[in-house]
This record gives C-alpha cells, structure tokens and sequence, in this order.
C-alpha cells in the first residue's frame, strides 16, 4: 500500500496539528531551563544567588558561588558521566549518568509525536494518539520521578569531610522552600518544564479528539455557541420573565 501523508487542511485538525505543535514544544523546552532555584544566604546579605538547570549537564546563573557555598557542607553538582558539564564534578559527587540522556528522552518523545502527526489513516492516528500519550506521562513520570530520587541521593550523601560538620541530611524539594544551615531556597520549575506540561496538555486535547475532525475554529465556535445559548433565555423562560413583569407592573 502506498503511503499518502496528511494534506496541510488536515494538520487544522486538533488530532493531528496539537501533536506536531507539542513536538516543537519539546524541542525548544530542551533550550530553557527546567528548573529554577533562588537561594538566600548570609555569605552575600545584598545579593540573591539564582540557579537554572537544563534537560542536559548545564547549570546556568551563579553557579560558582552556589558551590563555593556547597562546598562547606560537601554538597556537590551530580556528575552527569558521559557528558562534561559547564562545571567541574567533584570525585565526591553523586553519579547521574541519566541526566546525560535527558536530551534523548526529549528528542524521542517529540520524534513520536511528529510521527503521530502524519499518520496515514484515522485508525492509525487514533491508535498512535494512545500511545503517545501514554508513552509521554511515562517517560516525564520516570524522569520527575528519578529527579527526586537523586536529590534525596545527593543531600543524604554529603562529603563527611567537609569543613562545616553536624549538617543533618536534607532532601531539595522540586517545588518549595528548604533550608540548610545559613542557606535559605526556594525551588521552583523552570520555563522549559512549563513548555513540556503545556506539551503534555496538548497531547491530552488531542487524544480526546481523536474521532473528530473538529478544528481550533470549530472548537472556538463551539465555546461562543454554548456562552451565547447560556446567556441567552430559552422561549418559555422569556415568557416567564414578561409574566412576571406584568404582574409586578399592575
């Protein structure tokens, strides 16, 4: 059987356009920081120190000072293995081998969904849809998952010889504040974790539509139809409201 792609009148389809949008979601979430924090400490009373972290080893912001500052209480960067990040690991730091693959898990998911996007037939796109998305909350799940996992790894694995001791074990938080000893934080998530939620989201919209041809202005006509008939009385309640009209007139 000879494969037709799409026509473009058909990627105004929700079932198949939000999948090649949230594809380019993904890809460009992998060049914006996934998680943002802001630390607050008594080595710089006039400064707030910010960090950003990517999908790959890349650490952004004041990170030479966030590890002169680490350093005291031997929490170390996690050493990424098989990628040389923008900083020098220590021998102490917690190996992380799977934050050098981050880019493939991005870069796989988005490919799928491109791959979704084109599919030949209704019935494939439909199955293609399930999957997708069911691969994608996988794959973020693991990754949110495994992310936690290495935090508690890393502030339970603190350098015994470090200048600064009796620092009990902590775990950062991906969202919130924590603090350790002098040292106040605040995580936050950064833009590109924003983009793959909005990515995810699409996939969502798109899986539910995945037996209608309906279109982003279809949907929009649909939503002004609903708020217009909301808005608007029906014959018997406008018959209703003139009752009582006249009955409060006389």
């Amino acid at each position: 059987m000879t494969y037709r792609p799409p026509s473009l009148d058909e990627f105004t389809q929700l079932r198949r356009g939000l999948p090649a949008l949230a594809a380019l979601l993904l890809v460009t979430a992998l060049l914006l920081p996934m998680w943002s924090i802001e630390v607050h400490a008594a080595q710089y009373p006039n400064e707030i120190l910010h960090l950003d972290l990517y999908a790959y080893p890349h650490i952004s912001g004041d990170y030479v000072e966030m590890a002169r500052l680490n350093k005291y209480i031997g929490f170390y960067y996690p050493d990424p293995v098989y990628w040389q990040p923008n900083y020098e690991p220590k021998a102490a730091a917690v190996e992380v081998p799977e934050w050098s693959l981050g880019p493939l898990a991005f870069i796989a998911v988005a490919v799928s969904g491109a791959f979704v996007a084109i599919a030949p037939t209704v019935e494939k796109l439909k199955r293609g849809l399930m999957y997708q998305l069911a691969g994608s909350i996988t794959v973020f799940t693991v990754m949110v998952a495994d992310i936690q996992y290495r935090l508690y790894q890393t502030g339970h694995s603190l350098d015994p010889d470090a200048p600064v001791i009796g620092v009990d074990p902590f775990t950062p938080p991906l969202w919130g504040k924590y603090e350790v000893a002098n040292i106040t934080s605040y995580s936050r998530f950064g833009t590109g974790a924003y983009l793959t939620m909005v990515a995810i989201g699409l996939l969502v919209v798109a899986y539910y539509y995945r037996g209608s041809d309906a279109t982003v202005g279809t949907l929009l006509a649909g939503i002004r139809e609903r708020i217009g008939t909301a808005r608007t009385p029906s014959r018997d309640e406008k018959t209703a409201q003139d009752g009582e009209s006249n009955v409060t007139s006389k």
